[in-house]
């Protein structure tokens, strides 16, 4: 019985969803094709898969997909996201408000003793879990308005480009939807197939998504506190090293600074080899950490940018400096204005 409940509560609240995402849903709802998938090769042989190796029945798959519908506007915004077209003038703009500073505070507020919990237990701060949450779904208000089946099956089937990661991303929804007694084709996400408060992956959620609340299954799509500690065990598991710090400002000097630039963000360079060509952080780095060398465009021109290893750690997430700064400098924000309206707990507040 209890997962029959569990089960209505996320289906009501990803339909609620669909209702907050308004004109998206609309949008996504009026450019469905149905393309009769399971009839394709491609699809067959996915199938056949799935029935080798993962014990589904045939006619069960065949009825699941049977109902994916081809979206052209999941197409149209999976070739082009913001992390590509804009800068990072245009992207912080987005998520560097003052309503979303402001709601992170509240959502801190309102969930303070499970971010405590969930900080101490996964050693990964309470403003960064915070502020991952604010730029993927505005603290849980805005999780998508596609349908996760169509998602993955226009990207895995009608998307070359990115089809073999986008395929294994359908067969882990699939047995995600089994393992979890949900309905395939009810649970909305974004256009790639993120689900829930954090946006996991279905790869992600059977690996990282955690029941913090005990009730027997990892609510992500409507209890905070298993989106939360969801996060928080994403990071510690993708590499996050507590008490280091994330990034630092940095100043520019003679000619040969712009020959440490990088394009990765994987911190690969000493703090040494980076000072020897001109730049200097303006925080404290310890002399021992690798650094990945970055310029990003920003309004008052280049900003110069030195990113550690827990700023790697926060790209594992989204694959782009524009998001993880973004979660960075939203997180700094949020932490100022959650240590002036509880000014009782700043000793408790970490200073990474």
């Amino acid at each position: 019985m209890r997962k029959m409940a569990l089960r209505a509560s996320i289906i009501s609240a990803v339909l609620s969803s669909c209702l907050l995402a308004g004109p998206v849903f609309a949008e996504a709802s009026k450019q469905e094709q149905q393309p009769d998938y399971a009839s394709q090769e491609v699809v067959q042989a996915f199938i056949d898969d799935l029935v080798e190796n993962e014990e589904f029945k045939r006619s069960e798959l065949e009825s699941i997909i049977g109902q994916a519908n081809k979206i052209d506007r999941v197409l149209e915004l999976i070739s082009r996201p913001a992390e590509k077209r804009l800068t990072w003038k245009g992207y912080r703009k987005i998520f560097m408000t003052e309503e979303r500073i402001q709601k992170g505070v509240k959502f801190w507020k309102d969930h303070a003793e499970t971010l405590k919990e969930v900080e101490k237990k996964y050693g990964v701060p309470a403003h960064i879990i915070v502020a991952i949450i604010g730029v993927e779904t505005y603290y849980g208000r805005q999780t998508g308005g596609f349908k996760v089946l169509d998602a993955l099956s226009t990207l895995s089937f009608d998307y070359p480009p990115r089809s073999k990661f986008f395929t294994k991303e359908l067969k882990n929804f699939l047995i995600l939807a089994r393992e979890q007694k949900l309905e395939a084709s009810e649970l909305t996400g974004s256009y790639a197939g993120a689900m829930g408060i954090p946006q996991f992956m279905p790869s992600s959620y059977r690996v990282f998504a955690v029941d913090h609340t005990g009730d027997g299954q990892a609510n992500i799509w409507q209890q905070e506190e298993d989106a939360i500690a969801s996060v928080a065990n994403y990071l510690k598991e993708n590499g996050w090293k507590e008490g280091r710090p994330i990034v630092s400002r940095a100043k520019v000097h003679g000619a040969k600074y712009q020959k440490v630039v990088s394009k990765s963000v994987r911190p690969k360079k000493t703090l040494k080899q980076v000072e020897d060509a001109g730049w200097t952080p303006v925080s404290v780095v310890p002399d021992a950490a690798k650094v990945a060398a970055m310029t990003l465009e920003g309004a008052k021109g280049t900003e110069y940018w030195l990113g550690l290893h827990n700023f790697y750690v926060i790209t594992t997430y989204n694959r782009s400096k524009l998001y993880a700064m973004a979660v960075y400098q939203l997180a700094r924000d949020v932490k100022s204005g959650y240590k002036t309206a509880v000014p009782k707990l700043n000793k408790t507040i970490a200073d990474n």
